[in-house]
C-alpha cells in the first residue's frame, strides 16, 4: 500500500504541479481567520527552530506556501503539509454528514490535491466547525491508521470500518473533481461496486496522512491569538514586550503574502528571454522563486518579531472603544458587530425620543407604550427561541431575526411607528435588562469593570 514514486519530495511537486484552480490569492483578502491561522503554524514552525537561547537555527529549510493547492502549504525540507482553513462562524456547528465533511469541510478537495501530489503530502483540515455522528468516526478511524504508519504496521483497517470507508468514498465521488475518471470500475462492472478494495486500501493511506485541527473561532482569535501563539515565542525569546504587538506584525506577514503580495527580487519587471530554444523545464528552485510573493520563510518571521520587539508601538493595535451601556454591553458580549451596536443606540435613542413626545402630550400614551412592549417581549421570546445555541454566540443571529420578526408584525404597530422604531423599542427593553443578546449575565459587574477603565457612565 506505498504511495507511487516518481523521485520527486512532496515539496518538489507542491511546486511542480500546476494547481487545478488558482483563485485563492485573488479572493484570500475576504479571509482574514485564514490568515491569521496560517500565521499560527508559521510560529509553531519558528519556535520549533529557535534554541533554548531564543537563535534561530537553521538546520532546516521551513516555509509557508500560501494560497496554492491548498489554503496554505507547510514546508519543510522536502516534506509538505496540505492545509484547508474552514470557518463558517459560530452558527454553524458540526459536521453531522459525510457529505458535509467531504464538500463543506473541504476533505474531497484535500484528497484530489493529495492525489496530484503522488499520495506523498500530508493534509490537515483546520477548522472552526465540530463533529459529529460518521465524520466523527472517520476521524477517529483517521487517528487509528496514521498510529499504524507512525508504527511501520500494515495500513488495514477492520471489516467493520468497510462500510464507513464505502460511504467516504461515496461521498469523494460526488465532490472530488476528476474522481469519477479514476475510479472506473472494472471494465464490465456495474458502478455500484465502487469504491472497491483497492479504493478502500487508497483511503486508508489517505486517513493515515490526514489530521483534523480544531481551532479558534474568527469572533474569538484576535482576542485569544497574541497569548495562544505569541506569548511562547517570546518567553523563548525572554522578551517582555506585549504580545499584542508581535501578533499583528506576524499576521501582517502572512495577510500579504495570502494576497501573493509579498516582495519579490525583480519587483514588477517584465520576464524578458524566459524560455528561449533550448531552454529546459524550470526546476523546482526556480518555480519556488516565483512563488516568493506568496512564501513566507522563518527569516521573513524572525525579520517581524524582532522589528515588532524593537519597534513594538509600530504594530500595536488601535484600541478598541469601551461602552458604558446595559444594551452595548449585552450585544458585545452576544458577539453583535460594533456597526450594529451603534445602530441599535442610535434606534434607541429615537425610541425614546418619539414616547418623550407622547408621554408629555398623551395621558393614555403610556397603556399604548406598555400594550407595545408586551407585543415586543413576545417577539423577542419567539426569536430568542428561533436562534438560541448552547456552545455559540448567537446574538447577532437575533439581531437579524428581531428585524425578520418584526417585519412579519408590521400590520399590528402602532400607526406613526415603523419597523426601525420598533426595533428601537427592543433596543431599549434590552437596556432595561429584558431582552439578551446571550445567556444573562452580571451586566452591572461588567459595567462597573468598565467604567473603571474608562471612567463612563451608563446612559
Amino acid at each position: 500500500m506505498q504511495a507511487s514514486d516518481s523521485g520527486a519530495s512532496a515539496a518538489e511537486l507542491v511546486m511542480t504541479v500546476m494547481p487545478t484552480d488558482d483563485a485563492g490569492a485573488r479572493t484570500a483578502a475576504k479571509y482574514e481567520w485564514q490568515a491569521l491561522m496560517a500565521a499560527a503554524d508559521g510560529l509553531r514552525m519558528y519556535l520549533d527552530a529557535l534554541d533554548t537561547d531564543g537563535n534561530l537555527v537553521q538546520t532546516e529549510v521551513c516555509r509557508v506556501l500560501c494560497e496554492r493547492h491548498e489554503d496554505w502549504v507547510a514546508l519543510r525540507n522536502g516534506d509538505a503539509e496540505l492545509v484547508s482553513a474552514k470557518d463558517f462562524g459560530l452558527s454553524f456547528g458540526a459536521y453531522t454528514t459525510l457529505n458535509s465533511l467531504a464538500d463543506d469541510g473541504g476533505v474531497a478537495h484535500l484528497f484530489n490535491r493529495w492525489l496530484a501530489m503522488q499520495e506523498k503530502a500530508s493534509c490537515r483540515l483546520v477548522t472552526t466547525v465540530g463533529l459529529e455522528g460518521p465524520p466523527q468516526k472517520l476521524v477517529a478511524l483517521a487517528e487509528a491508521l496514521r498510529d499504524r504508519r507512525l508504527a511501520g504496521r500494515e495500513l488495514v483497517s477492520d471489516e467493520e470500518h468497510d462500510g464507513l470507508l464505502n460511504d467516504f468514498g461515496k461521498a469523494l465521488l460526488k465532490y472530488c473533481g476528476g474522481l469519477p475518471d479514476r475510479w472506473k470500475p472494472p471494465e464490465g462492472a456495474p458502478l455500484e461496486v465502487i469504491p472497491t478494495a483497492e479504493h478502500r486500501r487508497q483511503m486508508a493511506r489517505f486517513l493515515s496522512v490526514f489530521s483534523f485541527q480544531s481551532r479558534v473561532p474568527e469572533d474569538y482569535v484576535g482576542h485569544a491569538a497574541p497569548s495562544m501563539y505569541v506569548q511562547p515565542v517570546l518567553d523563548r525569546l525572554r522578551s517582555p514586550v506585549a504580545a499584542g504587538s508581535v501578533w499583528e506584525a506576524v499576521a501582517s506577514l502572512f495577510r500579504a503574502r495570502m494576497r501573493a503580495a509579498g516582495p519579490i527580487s525583480t519587483g514588477g519587471l517584465p520576464k524578458v528571454l524566459a524560455f528561449p530554444l533550448g531552454a529546459s523545464t524550470p526546476t523546482p528552485v526556480e518555480l519556488e522563486g516565483s512563488l516568493a510573493s506568496r512564501i513566507v520563510t522563518l527569516q521573513d518571521i524572525d525579520l517581524a518579531i524582532r522589528t515588532a520587539i524593537a519597534y513594538p508601538a509600530g504594530f500595536a493595535q488601535l484600541p478598541r472603544l469601551v461602552r458604558t451601556s446595559r444594551l452595548a454591553v449585552k450585544m458585545e458580549t452576544g458577539g453583535c458587530s460594533d456597526n450594529a451596536v451603534e445602530r441599535a443606540e442610535q434606534l434607541r435613542t429615537d425610541y425614546q425620543d418619539l414616547w418623550r413626545q407622547r408621554l408629555a402630550a398623551d395621558p393614555v400614551a403610556r397603556i399604548h407604550q406598555s400594550r407595545l412592549h408586551r407585543m415586543l417581549l413576545k417577539i423577542s421570546d419567539t426569536a430568542t427561541f428561533r436562534v438560541r445555541r448552547q456552545t455559540t454566540r448567537w446574538g447577532a443571529d437575533l439581531w437579524r431575526q428581531l428585524e425578520t420578526e418584526l417585519e412579519q408584525h408590521e400590520g399590528a404597530l402602532p400607526d406613526d411607528m415603523d419597523i426601525d422604531l420598533a426595533l428601537g423599542g427592543l433596543c431599549e427593553l434590552s437596556n432595561r435588562c429584558q431582552v439578551w443578546f446571550s445567556d444573562s449575565f452580571d451586566v452591572d459587574q461588567e459595567l462597573a469593570r468598565r467604567r473603571g477603565s474608562v471612567g463612563g457612565e451608563d446612559s
